[in-house]
């Protein structure tokens, strides 16, 4: 089958689509024609004019094209054919399963939200007018009134919009625990129920703004933290944005057909053309393969396999074409099993953290109190019991706990977002306070490849200038990292020479014509012409022409510019670093030394980094894991907080904790420097409860604070604890950024 009509294959189909509750279908497809105005546009209006299509999204930065549509009337291949016939080629991207529950759960919470808003607002005006009758000003009958529609206004605000705090409640007593919602939803239904009990009555005190401005204050705090989570989730929960939904495969004929990759089976031959990621697992049938496998291993420089060898799905063919013979596919590739072992980490990962069991014993002691309020007043006299007990479980309502620290986390996670740090999880933050080890990758994450000056080494006829010139002119011509970080040390000294008929030698380096002048670039054997070069030059590469060699290149890996940076700001911090890198020990113990890092292992694959995080757990530290690549996504999944950078890879990203958007390790720095003033305000808050309940419930207790004035007393404790904690993460907190980013 073709490629469009692949499309229409069952296993391709499961994959990409995600059927919607009203019988549609949705597919997300990536269009790199959308960065164009003009084509997008051009796009989205011969989309929509296809039969069947409801809804069409565009997002040009993504290049991202959704679409919604009746899968009775068109199909996916008939979809991707449209596009390639508008020259504007589109591929189906996997859909996430977590996708849909993530937006609906975003959904409901922004519907109680918008609520709760609404009848606060209300309920807020109505009680405005009860508070200026209470001065005579308005006749009884009116304030009646009043009382009635605030009643009226709060029953959608309690039964809908505080929900999910009854909900949590029950859930905390049938696991036998004490947690925030329980108090939270006593506090709203006795408050409510003693409102709305005056209400039908028609005297005695109401709290309905009371109410409704404390679920709204918590719902707004829920509401962020979730779309900040989400957004950091965006990425996906597993490793299919690595793997092809497609192959190439050779029939028994000896043509090639496109297959589902998920159809491949072993024994199955197929022809993977240069660029292309690997489909499968299997072993190497061509003469020799060059693949860059830096974001599943961790190796810093493309590896050569010859035939043979065993080659793993994601990885990069950067020379080509080659032939494969399949021996694992779908759910059994290296790819998919490191992708199973990060989420079986992150299922299995629980903090019981220091917070929680603060918060276990002070509700504990808040419904301890309450209990014997009552008590005591049904001895003495029992028309007073319900009002003291009401007066004292509102008074103590743990607002510093359920207030303080969302808004210290709200505040400090915009703040982090606009300094390129992107929290996932918003008790990370606290955990990242705590931690005392910091567990890195090395390549992509502490060292990039680079060409210094030095590196560059005349051995005939040019200078250093010319000869790397000379070699940037073929390098351009490639993706190679080598190739690449030539071109990059060559473009920053102006334009570079245009190189005629450039091929690449699999497995050996680069060759063209430049003014008539046939120049080679890579191994020594290869550029030279034959297989004895000097010892100095066989781990270089070499530019030579038909004479012989013109210079020497020596790429090594150098640290991120703001690597050293911000290790020392960590070490400051108390936070001890140490590398597990799957590279080479050379280059690990190379890197490390330059970093002043002693703690480092190399070849450490995905399970032993894993390991490596269990011994340090052993010993007593909390740790913090910083990557990029795949082979890094267990032991992400798995440490106390984690880190992933920007430019790596989806599923490292959607197991990590906090994304480094722009690339800057120097967000680590700042996360941590604000993660701890977070904790400081949090326990600010927390010993101003404690003293808030010292001075209040006791007479609150004896019946000298009417549950009106201790409902005045918890809005005003509440508002004092939210000014305190949006002091958390101000810009002139926490390590300078342009220090750490310098």
């Amino acid at each position: 089958m073709n490629a469009h009509a692949a499309w229409g294959h069952p296993l391709l189909l499961a994959q990409v689509l995600r059927p919607r509750r009203d019988g549609r279908s949705e597919v997300a497809l990536r269009v790199d024609a959308l960065g164009e105005p003009r084509r997008a546009l051009a796009l989205e209006q011969a989309i929509r004019a296809l039969p069947g299509v409801q809804r069409v999204a565009i997002l040009p930065a993504a290049r991202r094209l959704r679409v919604v549509w009746d899968p009775q009337r068109l199909t996916l291949d008939a979809l991707v054919e449209r596009c390639a016939a508008l020259r504007c080629p589109a591929q189906p991207l996997p859909h996430d399963d977590a996708d849909g529950a993530r937006a609906a759960e975003l959904h409901d919470a922004l519907k109680r939200l918008l609520v709760a808003g609404m009848c606060m607002m209300q309920v807020m005006a109505y009680a405005l007018v009860i508070y200026i009758g209470a001065v005579d000003f308005v006749d009884f009958t009116t304030r009646g009134l009043f009382r009635w529609l605030g009643f009226l206004t709060t029953i959608p605000l309690v039964a809908y919009s505080a929900r999910p705090f009854f909900t949590g409640a029950a859930q905390e007593l049938r696991e036998r625990r004490l947690g925030i919602h329980l108090p939270v939803a006593l506090a709203v239904a006795l408050v409510f129920l003693a409102s709305a009990y005056n209400t039908l009555r028609g005297s005695g005190e109401v709290y309905f703004d009371s109410v409704s401005m404390f679920v709204f204050l918590l719902l707004v705090a829920r509401y962020v933290e979730l779309r900040a989570r989400h957004r950091g989730n965006a990425q996906g929960d597993a490793a299919i944005d690595a793997a092809p939904l497609l192959a190439q495969r050779r029939g028994a004929d000896g043509m090639l057909e496109t297959v589902p990759a998920l159809a491949l089976r072993s024994g199955d031959r197929v022809h993977v053309a240069e660029g292309d990621t690997v489909p499968a697992d299997g072993v190497l049938e061509s003469a020799s393969a060059r693949l860059d496998e830096a974001l599943l291993t961790g190796e810093s420089r493309p590896v050569l396999r010859r035939c043979g060898d065993a080659l793993v799905a994601g990885s990069v063919l950067l020379d080509g074409p080659i032939a494969l013979r399949v021996e694992r596919s779908g759910t059994d590739t290296t790819l998919a099993r490191i992708g199973a072992l990060a989420a079986r980490a992150r299922a299995a990962r629980n903090f019981a953290t220091a917070s929680d069991r603060d918060i276990a014993r002070f509700v504990a002691r808040v419904l301890l109190l309450t209990a014997l309020t009552t008590a005591g007043w049904l001895l003495v006299d029992p028309a007073r019991a319900f009002d003291a007990a009401l007066a004292v479980l509102v008074v103590a309502c743990p607002c510093a706990f359920a207030l303080t620290a969302p808004a210290a986390f709200t505040r400090a996670l915009t703040t982090l977002a606009r300094h390129g740090v992107l929290v996932t999880d918003g008790a990370a933050l606290d955990r990242l306070a705590r931690v005392d080890t910091a567990l890195f990758d090395k390549t992509g994450t502490l060292g990039v490849p680079r060409l210094e000056p030095a590196g560059v080494e005349p051995l005939r006829g040019a200078s250093r200038e010319e000869a790397l010139a000379l070699a940037a002119a073929l390098a351009r011509e490639s993706s190679h990292p080598l190739a690449r970080a030539l071109a990059d040390a060559a473009s920053r000294s102006g334009p570079l020479p245009h190189a005629d008929h450039v091929e690449a030698v699999a497995g050996a380096g680069l060759r063209g014509t430049l003014a008539g002048r046939e120049l080679r670039l890579g191994r020594a054997d290869f550029a030279l012409g034959h297989a004895l070069a000097p010892d100095r030059q066989r781990d270089a590469l070499l530019l030579a022409d038909a004479e012989g060699a013109i210079a020497a290149f020596r790429v090594t890996e150098r640290p991120r510019h703001d690597a050293q940076a911000t290790l020392d700001a960590l070490r400051t911090e108390g936070v001890a670093p140490c590398i597990a890198s799957g590279d080479a020990p050379e280059r690990v113990a190379a890197l490390a030394n330059m970093l002043g890092i002693s703690d480092w292992r190399a070849r450490q694959s995905p399970d032993d980094k894993l390991a490596r995080l269990h011994e340090l757990h052993a010993l007593g530290h909390r740790v913090l894991a910083v990557g990029d690549g795949s082979n890094d996504a267990p032991v992400l999944a798995a440490a106390d907080v984690s880190a992933a950078l920007g430019g790596g890879t989806g599923l490292a990203q959607a197991q990590a904790d906090l994304l480094l958007l722009d690339d800057r390790l120097g967000g680590l720095a700042r996360a941590r420097s604000v993660a701890n003033e977070v904790r400081q305000i949090v326990a600010q808050g927390r010993r101003w409860s404690l003293v808030y309940n010292l001075c209040a419930v006791p007479f609150a207790a004896f019946g000298f604070v009417p549950p009106w004035l201790a409902g005045i007393g918890m809005s005003l404790s509440s508002l004092a604890v939210v000014l305190n904690a949006l002091r958390a993460g101000r810009d002139d907190h926490g390590a300078p950024r342009q220090e750490l980013h310098a």
